[in-house]
């Protein structure tokens, strides 16, 4: 394939944070929070106990990195504890973009000089202004502009598509960062959703595809993206909350923390976002028998088993669709460049793989790149 690059990726980074629950340590905290709850309402139908096998055979999920650990396995909180900072320290979020940031930058042997934009680009963010993105470029000392985006856990595709943007119209390189906190707005009390996130940070830098590609450098051939309005992923907590008197986010059924009809979603969602990529594909001449591997957000195990093979027509293999979410569970728009960031040794110059986010609005994102020369 000799369609001229777009941009190029030209080096990533990953924060971790150092705590870590296990499936089996969620659910002790889940169900004696449940027996607690049903003898408080023996009026009430009781709620049932969760398992480790339920959450695995569900999700595929096995554990997930948080801030922090005690505040969620509280059973009188069950939600982590974050204290706020003051104006004059650097925000959480931030921070967690910072550290992801320096690690591509290293990884791309640039300095702050050499970046003219940043692009945050999450699910939720801490909060509404100054931008995180240019906190996170004040701290990183880049002279240029930076900006906040949110499509929801397709917010890494959506700001590789920016990022491009930015770079036809002038500028050099772009940092676009994913920082993930998912345990602020999980409900810990919803059996149904309580195991499903992670919290993460990962960055990308995208520049101008000119001159001798670094050592790992992937061209960004074409970007697709699509939208479709649904209310099966929502999250209705945001700043006009506090103009209402019915806020309780202690509550086990609130809709103001992160629900969905999970059901609803699979049979909408992969069926959306594997046409969305192979149709990509075609529209490029790509044949999908050719695709070395394809980074997926990292949601469901059995939804991206689905969409692989869809696209490719037979099941894939681990390493042609690399898995995290077991350890990481989902990180929301960090989820599939986790996968890239970890997963993509192997390649030589010219092999071809997808980067794809989907989730909530619907919305799907596909980034074809090929390994540089």
């Amino acid at each position: 394939m000799s369609k001229s690059p777009l941009a190029r990726i030209a080096g990533t980074g990953l924060f971790t944070p150092a705590q870590s629950i296990s499936n089996e340590e969620l659910v002790e905290a889940y169900n004696a929070w449940v027996d607690k709850w049903n003898a408080e309402h023996p009026a009430d139908d009781p709620k049932q106990h969760s398992s480790a096998e339920f959450i695995e055979k569900a999700s595929g999920i096995k554990a997930r990195f948080v801030l922090d650990k005690d505040g969620i396995l509280d059973t009188d909180r069950m939600r982590p504890s974050l204290p706020q900072r003051s104006n004059d320290e650097l925000s959480i979020m931030a921070e967690m973009g910072v550290t992801a940031a320096r690690e591509a930058m290293k990884a791309a042997d640039l300095q702050p000089a050499d970046i003219d934009a940043v692009i945050c680009a999450a699910s939720n963010m801490q909060r509404a202004y100054p931008a995180m993105a240019v906190e996170i470029q004040n701290a990183l000392g880049i002279d240029g502009y930076g900006f906040d985006m949110n499509v929801a856990c397709a917010s890494a595709a959506f700001g590789i598509q920016n990022a491009v943007g930015l770079i036809a119209t002038g500028a050099r390189r772009v940092l676009m960062v994913n920082p993930e906190i998912c345990s602020a707005h999980l409900n810990f009390r919803d059996r149904d959703a309580h195991f499903i996130f992670g919290d993460v940070a990962t960055a990308v830098i995208v520049e101008r595809a000119e001159g001798t590609p670094g050592p790992d450098s992937w061209d960004i051939i074409d970007t697709r993206l699509k939208t479709v309005f649904s209310n099966n992923i929502r999250n209705n907590f945001g700043f006009l909350n506090h103009t209402s008197d019915e806020l309780d986010i202690s509550a086990p059924d609130t809709d103001k923390l992160f629900r969905q009809e999970g059901r609803k979603v699979f049979k909408d969602v992969v069926p959306m976002v594997a046409e969305l990529i192979s149709g990509h594909l075609a529209d490029n001449e790509i044949d999908p028998a050719t695709l070395k591997r394809m980074w997926l957000h990292q949601a469901n195990l059995s939804m991206n088993q689905f969409i692989a093979r869809k696209v490719l027509g037979r099941d894939a293999s681990e390493e042609e669709a690399p898995v995290v979410l077991d350890t990481y569970a989902n990180t929301s728009s960090a989820g599939s460049m986790i996968a890239f960031h970890r997963h993509r040794d192997g390649f030589f110059a010219g092999e071809i793989g997808v980067i794809s986010g989907f989730g909530a609005g619907y919305s799907a994102g596909s980034v074809i790149v090929r390994r540089a020369a």
